[in-house]
């Protein structure tokens, strides 16, 4: 998700050339409160259980 959000700053903020830092931050903060207005939420679809299905040798199984 992190990856997510950095890609879209990048591409719909940080393309253009930003004279200051100063300047840089009031259009990253502007960004972010236009990003964050609508309150969006993540459906997470990839499971636990999927993870140890695809990604066996990263997320073993532990029996008891």
């Amino acid at each position: 998700m992190a990856e997510l959000e950095l890609s879209a700053l990048q591409r719909q903020c940080l393309r253009q050339r930003i004279a200051d830092r100063d300047a840089m931050l009031r259009a990253v903060t502007a960004w972010a409160d236009r990003r964050n207005a609508p309150g969006s939420s993540v459906n997470w679809q990839f499971t636990t259980a999927d993870a140890r299905t695809k990604l066996r040798r990263l997320y073993p199984a532990y029996e008891e």
